[in-house]
């Protein structure tokens, strides 16, 4: 139902797309002409005198004589990092689509999982700390799904709101965007951030309100990122803010964007079963509030 309300706008923008990048280009054109080579270019020009040289230090060649050495340079390209990108996408869909079918077949299973885990167990009060943890898991992993989705929300409406009161045009679209993006931390913003910077330029013309529009979308993720959503896990998870910035950082190195999605999970799972484990308790005083 929201993808048949969306598409009017959804359409517009995808009409625009061409429309916007034949008119990038002219710019880039035009200032070309005028300012000369741009800080890209002559940076790449250096760039290209250093290997040059590097390579003429590091071993003499053997030139045959009658024989020019040719040396092809492919410039970069925008459609190679959209065709990469879009082949990014691809994978994260497949992986969603795996996830959601083991997700149905988990909900298919009900709670025969968890009975044989405890079945496992050898004493009633090995078994009742058994339940204890797989309950605060489902607990506080529940608390994680409703602050993701109520901060999500948060940054949609109110980027929809601003970019509606500047004039952006299609401000419901960008707004979904901006919150479905969201989810992914840290790069989702800064893929809004820059995606709606190009968009101001283009439809105002100006750095200016480029800078604004770009600098709006930031301000809004930043705050939800760095105050809202830390305070609301923080309270939802009795997780302190130096433990979810620290596994945030360690999984995505670890695993990209899998890993920052998965961090705070996989740090309430690790709180909740330390909380319960004799030895272990140290550990979850340490991560919690």
């Amino acid at each position: 139902a929201g993808f048949t309300f969306l598409w009017p706008e959804i359409d517009s923008v995808q009409t625009k797309v061409p429309e916007g990048t034949e008119q990038l280009r002219r710019t880039f054109r035009q200032q070309k002409r005028v300012q000369g080579d741009s800080a890209l270019e002559r940076i790449q020009a250096a760039a290209r005198a250093v290997d040059s040289a590097a390579a003429e230090a590091g071993a003499a060649t053997t030139k045959s004589p009658g024989v020019t050495r040719v040396e092809i340079e492919q410039p970069w390209r925008v459609s190679d990092m959209l065709w990469t990108g879009g082949l990014g996408a691809l994978g994260i869909l497949g992986q969603g689509v795996t996830v959601l079918f083991l997700t149905i077949f988990l909900l298919y299973e009900d709670d025969s999982f968890k009975r044989k885990l405890v079945a496992q167990m050898e004493s009633q009060n090995s078994k009742r700390i058994t339940i204890r943890i797989l309950n605060d898991i489902a607990t506080q992993i529940g608390r994680f799904i409703w602050v993701q989705a109520l901060t999500s929300l948060a940054v949609a409406v109110a980027t929809w709101l601003v970019l509606w009161y500047i004039g952006i045009a299609e401000p419901l679209v960008w707004g979904v965007l901006a919150g479905i993006l969201n989810i992914v931390p840290y790069f989702g913003p800064l893929i809004v951030t820059a995606g709606l910077a190009i968009v101001g330029f283009l439809q105002f013309g100006t750095i200016e309100m480029a800078a604004l529009v770009a600098g709006v979308a930031l301000a809004i993720t930043t705050i939800e990122g760095m105050f809202l959503t830390p305070h609301l896990l923080s309270r939802a998870a009795s997780l302190n803010h130096v433990a979810i910035f620290v596994a945030i950082a360690f999984w995505s190195w670890a695993w990209g964007v899998s890993g920052m999605l998965l961090a705070v999970p996989m740090l309430m799972v690790i709180k909740a079963v330390c909380d319960h484990v004799e030895g272990l308790k140290g550990i979850g005083r340490f991560v919690g509030q």
